[in-house]
């Protein structure tokens, strides 16, 4: 168990990064590549190592107000739709925690043309933003299916094209001069940038303890359960009852702390899941339930590779293991499941039963118990966790019940029209 937590700021959303585009073969390693750009973009224009970092940490999530696949796809035909909602979105969902505040001003603007700016670009927060702007375009300009070095020509041409309407002159005379180098090319288009990126970007080392983690955690609940009014308070109510089962078994206030931010991020993965599926109406098809099946795989996947977050990946991506083996994607059983992995799986049944989805309503608690006290006969459940959720049900319920309520209040001051 943790005796203290000490997280790189830029391990967790590198990490997390990667995740988001895993969404479509169209987007993967998008941001990451468009950090890579706009890292050699502010190098080369002798920007500070504190504004650099700012910089690739926007580039890095600058997508984040797009929260399903198709509107990331969309985007990269940006000339034709409307950019400005996805960065105003991103701006909201970032913008109250300190270690992102900076980085969502960038997003915010990140799409602003030079034409329309009034400060010049010795200003901090404009410089970011164009290249950013600048980043992203080229990134968005390379046909996937082709040879990098058969088209960075054709790319640069673009580019200059963009010269004191959209992008300010003297950075395109930057890019254009980077973008006669071969290693450019060949990095941004690599297999490994992930690990380049990480190895090379690297400046200050931010470190997260545990509040500055829950409240990060808390984004990216956002980012996962919005995609949805279905799904917008899952996380929510996972993390408080997880949390308070955990209470009332007995556990520290620090292993309480560490439940609930593994409750933030045990459905990570889903954003690799199609919103037609998350919002199905009807039961899931076998083949549709195989894809939902990846989530907790890609959950583990992406928490794991944050050092500092191994045991965590494994108690949020272990939480549909059955004590039996029976459960997906690593067929688990008892021996290898945790007690805080135990209690995971019990607080996300008992949320979701309890709440609405799109091919029923929400179960009433009695229903609810009676299902988990089922899985619990059938040995599939922690027999003691089930009877600690049966015997404070009340007090667990009401108290999930209010952090869903302002889960739920923010999504509708987020998406007041889906409502």
């Amino acid at each position: 168990m943790y005796r203290g937590i000490s997280i790189n700021l830029f391990n967790l959303v590198l990490s997390f990064s990667d995740a988001l585009d895993l969404a479509s073969p169209e987007l993967v390693q998008h941001q990451i590549r468009t950090a890579y750009i706009a890292w050699e973009l502010a190098r080369k224009t002798g920007m500070g190592r504190e504004d650099i970092e700012n910089l690739v940490i926007a580039a890095l999530i600058h997508d984040v107000g797009a929260l399903t696949a198709e509107e990331k796809i969309n985007l990269h035909e940006a000339d034709t739709i409307m950019t400005e909602p996805h960065c105003i979105l991103g701006e909201s969902l970032l913008k109250d925690v300190p270690v992102f505040a900076h980085a969502a001003k960038i997003i915010r603007l990140h799409h602003h043309k030079w034409q329309d700016w009034v400060q010049t670009v010795e200003n901090p927060l404009t410089a970011q933003a164009q290249i950013l702007n600048l980043a992203d375009y080229v990134e968005r300009s390379i046909n996937r299916s082709k040879y990098i070095l058969h088209q960075d020509r054709n790319i640069a041409e673009q580019v200059s094209r963009l010269a004191a309407t959209d992008i300010q002159v003297g950075l395109i005379d930057i890019f254009k001069d980077i973008a006669k180098r071969e290693d450019f090319w060949l990095t941004v288009t690599s297999p490994r940038i992930y690990s380049l990126l990480y190895r090379e970007a690297t400046y200050r080392s931010v470190v997260l303890d545990l509040s500055d983690l829950k409240e990060v955690s808390k984004i990216f609940r956002n980012l996962i359960d919005f995609r949805s009014r279905f799904t917008s308070t899952h996380s929510a109510g996972v993390s408080t009852s997880a949390g308070l089962i955990a209470k009332y078994f007995g556990l520290t206030e620090w292993e309480i702390e560490l439940m609930e931010i593994t409750g933030n991020l045990h459905d990570l993965g889903k954003l690799m899941v199609p919103n037609t599926i998350l919002e199905k109406q009807d039961k899931l098809t076998t083949e549709e339930f195989a894809i939902m099946k990846q989530h907790t795989y890609f959950t583990y996947t992406t928490l794991c590779t944050v050092k500092g977050l191994e045991e965590i990946a494994e108690w949020a991506a272990f939480h549909h293991e059955k004590l039996d083996g029976s459960g997906y994607p690593f067929h688990l059983r008892a021996n290898k499941l945790s007690m805080i992995s135990r209690i995971m799986a019990v607080a996300d049944i008992f949320t979701a039963l309890t709440e609405d989805r799109p091919y029923r309503a929400g179960m009433t608690l009695d229903e609810a118990m009676a299902i988990i006290k089922n899985l619990d006969e059938k040995g599939m459940l922690d027999h003691n966790v089930a009877k600690v959720l049966e015997h404070n049900l009340a007090d667990i319920s009401a108290s999930t019940k209010q952090q869903q309520a302002r889960a739920r209040e923010f999504y509708e001051s987020v998406f007041p029209a889906n409502n």
